[in-house]
Formats: structure tokens, C-alpha cells, sequence
């Protein structure tokens, strides 16, 4: 699936972006919220930085009422380094402890309960998380991309 095609149905978009930005690699997430958050005027789209605890978030993805809930998240799935995977939270990805809180399968699952949405894991290959790290340039760079290719999708008034 392309990202053209995860968002054709949605009216009403979540963009959760989760990370640490003080970890390397793993602000990928935080970064990407940033960025849309400057690019994109969308009334139907809700743009988050969750940071590490996108649970904290929930009631206010719940009052939007979105359609479709993606988590962009830095996710360590064995790929080349800033490679990117589009994914199930509830799968195997959204089990992975990370440097957050819970697991994404969690929150997805609470989420469930809360909201009739899909919810989709956009994940970047981190290379270094390191604690007190900047993000590589080639993170940032992928952030920027994604960002950008976000914006150009949901930039029109029915989100997708």
C-alpha cells in the first residue's frame, strides 16, 4: 500500500507523531508532526506530536473523531537505515517496547474502544538512539520528506 491509497477514504486524519527528540534517531516522529504542523491548514486533519506517550492523547483523537489514525513513528524493523514501512500497529511493529510508554498495540486497541477508525503505522529505520543525540541528517531529511509528501495529500479540503 501507498500512501496516496491509505489516505483516499478518510475524511476526518489523526497524524500522531511519536519520539524522543532528545534520542537521535527516535524524534523521527516529532519531527515529521513539526514540519506538517507548518505546511498544512486542514480543518479535517489533526496533527499531533505525541512525543514518548501518545496515550496521553487519546481523548482528544477521540473528540476529532477521525477516520483514520496514523502513528509515525522511528521503528526498528530491520530495515536500511531511514528506509520507511507502512504497518499494523496491532501487528508485530506495535508490539516492539520502545523508548515510549506502551506499545502501539495497546493504544490502537484502547483506541478501538473509543473511536469506529483505521489505524495505520507509518515507521522510519532509526540508525542511532542514543540518549543526549542529535538526529541524523539523513532522519531529519527523511522527516522533511515525509512531511512534505503528507502535506501534498492531505493539503486538500476532504482530507483524502
Amino acid at each position: 500500500m501507498n500512501l496516496e491509497e491509505l489516505f483516499q477514504n478518510a475524511k476526518r486524519v489523526v497524524i500522531c507523531g511519536i519520539g524522543n527528540d532528545i534520542r537521535g534517531d527516535d524524534a523521527f516522529g516529532v519531527l515529521v508532526a513539526e514540519k506538517l504542523k507548518k505546511l498544512l491548514n486542514n480543518p479535517n486533519v489533526l496533527v499531533l506530536n505525541c512525543g514518548e506517550v501518545p496515550e496521553n492523547y487519546t481523548g482528544k483523537i477521540a473528540r476529532f473523531n477521525p477516520d483514520l489514525v496514523v502513528f509515525v513513528d522511528a521503528v526498528d524493523f530491520g530495515g536500511e537505515v531511514g528506509e520507511y514501512i507502512i504497518a499494523d500497529p496491532e501487528g508485530t511493529l506495535g508490539e516492539a517496547v520502545s523508548t515510549h510508554g506502551l506499545p502501539l498495540k495497546f493504544v490502537t486497541q484502547f483506541m478501538k474502544t473509543m473511536i469506529k477508525a483505521e489505524f495505520v503505522l507509518i515507521g522510519c529505520q532509526p540508525g542511532s538512539t542514543g540518549l543526549f543525540q542529535e538526529p541524523s541528517e539523513l532522519i531529519k531529511k527523511r522527516a522533511e520528506r515525509l512531511a512534505e509528501l503528507l502535506a501534498g495529500i492531505l493539503g486538500k479540503e476532504g482530507a483524502g
